[in-house]
């Protein structure tokens, strides 16, 4: 796919060093024979280096020796970790025995890595749930400044390059949040703004979609999304941004042009906010299955450093491309 070549091409250029704290799992040691083998990032395992290592022999894997392989129980560092999360955690009453506990689990030490400047990201979720995966991210790595909400991107490919830039359009928020608020729904879509130019390199044209254009329907919903697109613009003066527009005046140059003709964004969007989780959901699943579109993702955005988490689904490609787009986030931080 001529997207994911192009993240991982640029994903090489920043040799970032990403954690993936489910070491052992089959598909993520496959995974990551392939990235240490293409030079897309640095590599950490987390788990037993004795079970990781017979592993990896089992499935004839050649490179698994240049990634660092560390075991949380005994690391070197457990001790200086726990004594960060006490830190961290004092508000919550959290003490040294229970810090040295929950370090020893790799989801734990993994963003303790990253917090202490250890490593640059982590992907995770082969194993574990997206519950399990974020609640030690939300705990210690926290938001971006200014940012209080986490969301998650899908970047949908179609075959027919007429549509979005290229055939690439960017769904958000469709993974996180279920109802943002007039602020949270701005904060996404500057940092899915940010996200698309960050990954993609994309120049982002953001719509921030509703069931009305300019006024046609009367609506607090519509209402919430008029001034999310305002909060968005005083966030960020740059961006280049415009709603409350339908779905086919974002991305049909003639109804664009038709139902707002004075829209910098109308009928050119290559980035669609959606006003709820229920929406954006609903709308990439449908483009996904009806319309034949490949959807990368969800990315997740407005963490203080890039974590993403994986379907228990997920093939070894799946991990591949989404190490690469973890290393571009890191690279655009």
């Amino acid at each position: 796919m001529e997207i994911i070549n192009k993240i991982k091409a640029n994903a090489k250029k920043h040799s970032k060093r990403i954690v993936l704290p489910e070491g052992k799992e089959e598909r993520t040691l496959k995974a990551a024979d392939i990235i240490l083998a293409e030079e897309i990032a640095q590599i950490i395992l987390l788990g037993n280096p004795e079970e990781i290592k017979q592993t990896a022999a089992s499935l004839n894997l050649n490179h698994i020796e240049k990634a660092t392989i560390i075991n949380p129980k005994n690391s070197a560092q457990k001790e200086a970790y726990a004594d960060l999360l006490v830190e961290i955690r004092k508000s919550k009453g959290l003490t040294k025995q229970e810090a040295l506990k929950l370090v020893e689990d790799p989801l734990y030490y993994a963003v303790l890595m990253i917090k202490n400047g250890d490593a640059d990201g982590e992907v995770a979720g082969a194993m574990n749930s997206t519950g399990n995966v974020l609640r030690p991210a939300f705990q210690i790595v926290k938001t971006l400044p200014g940012i209080s909400v986490v969301s998650g991107v899908f970047f949908m490919i179609f075959e027919n390059k007429s549509i979005g830039d290229n055939g690439i359009l960017v769904f958000a928020d469709c993974a996180v949040h279920p109802d943002p608020n007039e602020r949270e729904l701005a904060e996404i879509a500057v940092m899915t703004s940010k996200t698309t130019k960050a990954i993609i390199g994309l120049e982002p044209r953001v719509a921030m979609l509703s069931f009305s254009t300019k006024g046609s329907a009367k609506h607090p919903m519509c209402d919430k999304v008029i001034n999310a697109t305002r909060i968005a613009k005083e966030i960020d003066p740059q961006i280049c941004i415009d709603g409350e527009l339908q779905a086919d005046a974002a991305i049909i140059e003639a109804i664009g042009k038709s139902k707002a003709p004075n829209s910098p964004i109308a009928g050119k969007a290559n980035v669609l906010v959606f006003p709820s989780l229920e929406v954006g959901n609903i709308a990439y699943k449908l483009v996904q299955r009806l319309a034949g579109a490949e959807a990368v993702g969800p990315v997740l955005q407005g963490m203080a450093a890039p974590i993403n988490d994986l379907s228990r689904g997920c093939s070894v490609d799946d991990i591949v491309s989404l190490v690469a787009i973890t290393v571009n986030q890191a690279a655009g931080k």
